[in-house]
């Protein structure tokens, strides 16, 4: 028997989504979308990390990740400052830094509800299966 291949690629973007929409829908109640919630640990992670790195990190255009970037600095939750050449670089707030360990805290809960039908074992075998898969196994 083989392994229907296009079956096998939109159960996992269902999964990718089903985790995107419940994610986003609780990083609500910090006042975050899930996407800017993403940003700001990509900022956290990368200290002084030019926004095309931030864009490559975050799965965005360099384009979109300007735009969000400009968004997280009128909130108040990034700065930016020029760097060497043309490049910006990003630093959390007091406010990006709040709003990013809110929703870690959050994420917790989510996370563990999301992968709950899986025990410990599988948890295990699908990190490892997905990162052969994504080149970091």
């Amino acid at each position: 028997m083989t392994t229907n291949l296009e079956v096998l690629g939109q159960a996992i973007k269902r999964a990718q989504y089903r985790n995107h929409r419940t994610m986003d829908a609780a990083l609500r109640d910090v006042g975050v979308t899930l996407v800017q919630w993403d940003a700001l640990r990509a900022v956290d992670r990368m200290p002084g990390a030019s926004g095309h790195d931030l864009a490559v990190a975050t799965f965005q255009s360099d384009q979109a990740f300007g735009t969000l970037a400009g968004r997280l600095v009128e909130r108040g939750l990034v700065t930016r400052a020029a760097g060497v050449g043309r490049r910006f670089e990003y630093t959390l707030t007091n406010d990006g830094r709040a709003a990013l360990e809110d929703g870690r805290r959050l994420s917790v809960d989510v996370l563990q509800e999301l992968f709950a039908p899986l025990d410990e074992d599988q948890r295990a075998a699908l990190l490892r299966l997905l990162g052969v898969l994504t080149g970091r196994g």
